[in-house]
């Protein structure tokens, strides 16, 4: 029951980023390949702050399984007052590097100015992001998965529509003898940045406004209560997410370095690269719905102090992940040609991109494994090995194989060592889930 909506929640995202790809893609190869240079850069500033945010989403997990409705709102207050304050330092350190950032990426210099214009734009609206993240991971730890479903639909909506109107210029249609103009600002990549900014804007607002006002357990309308930071809830929360913010940043400084073996293949491999990431998440991200509610469940069932419910939700949850993204990843298999025409017109990219996407379905399975075992930790408060895991995984396997197999299978060798290091990466995670003893730290 919580895995469904959280499920269609990531499916929005994804359709999202399907349009964002398919909208830029018909602009042109070196357009999609300024968005792809900078993809993983972005990836990182998101992924850190949403790692903070985690740090108190799930305090609030355990303290509503301790029926600790008013501690729940402590720690949401607190939550909304150290995002901010967060977000905004990370804002000022991505708009500083902006401009000498795909510089540093290896990228074209026909391409980096585009490139930089696109990042800047979304490292702008870092605050907002990271209160939607917020807002999002409180709802969904309280067992709330249906409102963030239906709100990321909602903006995947808004998303088409914003970047319709300013990515493309304006267009006519005759129907008959009536002319039909559709307006539109013709701004190509800054367009598609806007678009899906103002999507995630409006997002963040209605998900707040549910979160402060509408959920029982956690709203803070009509309740008082101060939101300056204290030392207690501020240093389990760093306990929780420093590890995971470390963990992801060091991640995405990998993808970062992969991006840099990536970059002297040429443009087409760029824009190939970047589709592709995109078109697999149709497989992984059904994964992630499943992880974040095993982190809602491990963690309030830790909070009710009931470790034999921990495990099987951890064990369970991993079983359906692993199940769903097998399936999803022989469809990617079967249709990855098809997927990519939906992404690019460009031939060269999609050929590239097809072939890439059926040496990566061979992984899916062991990547759900990691996934939602990582999920189920992070619900109960561990994550240091976890992270180390993910951490030694990436850098001393996929790194040095993708730079090793480059040179003589160019994009192909990349993701065949992406391919390789998920494989083992979900094997450790399996172990690792057989082994652990639940009841650390419970009543």
């Amino acid at each position: 029951m919580l895995s469904l909506p959280a499920m269609l929640a990531q499916l929005s995202s994804i359709a999202m980023q399907y349009i964002d790809a398919s909208m830029v893609g018909r602009l042109g190869a070196d357009d999609s390949a300024s968005i792809g240079l900078v993809s993983t850069s972005l990836w990182l500033f998101w992924g850190i702050c949403s790692a903070m945010t985690s740090g108190y989403s799930v305090q609030v997990a355990h303290k509503v399984g301790a029926k600790d409705e008013e501690g729940a709102r402590r720690v949401f207050r607190q939550g909304i007052s150290a995002s901010l304050i967060f977000s905004l330092a990370v804002t000022l350190i991505g708009i500083s590097i902006a401009w000498r950032l795909p510089y540093w990426l290896g990228g074209d210099p026909t391409i980096n100015p585009k490139a930089s214009l696109y990042f800047i734009v979304f490292i702008a609206a870092l605050p907002l992001l990271t209160l939607n993240y917020l807002a999002g991971g409180m709802l969904r730890c309280v067992g709330n998965m249906k409102v963030p479903s239906l709100v990321s639909g909602l903006m995947c909506l808004l998303d088409c529509i914003f970047n319709f109107v300013l990515i493309f210029p304006t267009h006519h249609f005759a129907i008959g003898d009536f002319m039909l103009t559709i307006p539109g600002a013709g701004l190509g990549v800054l367009g598609a940045a806007l678009g899906t900014v103002g999507a995630e804007a409006v997002s963040a607002f209605i998900m707040m406004y549910y979160a402060c006002v509408r959920q029982s357990e956690i709203k803070l309308w009509g309740y008082t209560g101060s939101y300056r930071p204290t030392r207690e809830i501020t240093s389990k929360a760093a306990s929780i997410s420093t590890p995971m913010t470390v963990e992801h940043a060091v991640i995405c400084g990998a993808q970062i370095a992969i991006t840099m073996i990536v970059s002297p293949l040429g443009v087409i491999a760029i824009a190939a690269n970047a589709f592709a990431v995109t078109a697999e998440s149709l497989c992984y991200m059904p994964g992630y719905g499943i992880g974040d509610a095993a982190t809602a469940l491990t963690g309030q069932s830790h909070g009710a102090g009931r470790p034999k419910l921990v495990s099987q939700f951890g064990n369970m949850a991993v079983g359906l992940g692993m199940v769903i993204m097998t399936v999803m990843g022989g469809l990617m298999y079967a249709f990855a040609p098809e997927i990519m025409v939906v992404i690019t017109p460009v031939e060269s990219i999609r050929d590239l991109g097809a072939e890439v996407l059926r040496i990566e379905a061979w992984a899916e399975p062991m990547f759900a494994a990691s996934i939602v075992a990582y999920g189920a930790f992070v619900g109960v408060g561990e994550t240091k090995l976890p992270a180390l895991m993910n951490f030694g995984s990436i850098w001393l396997i996929r790194v040095p194989l993708a730079w090793i197999l480059a040179g003589s299978m160019g994009l192909r060798g990349v993701w065949l060592a992406m391919c390789i290091e998920l494989c083992f990466r979900g094997t450790i995670f399996l172990i690792r889930l057989l082994f652990t003893k639940w009841n650390y730290g419970s009543k």
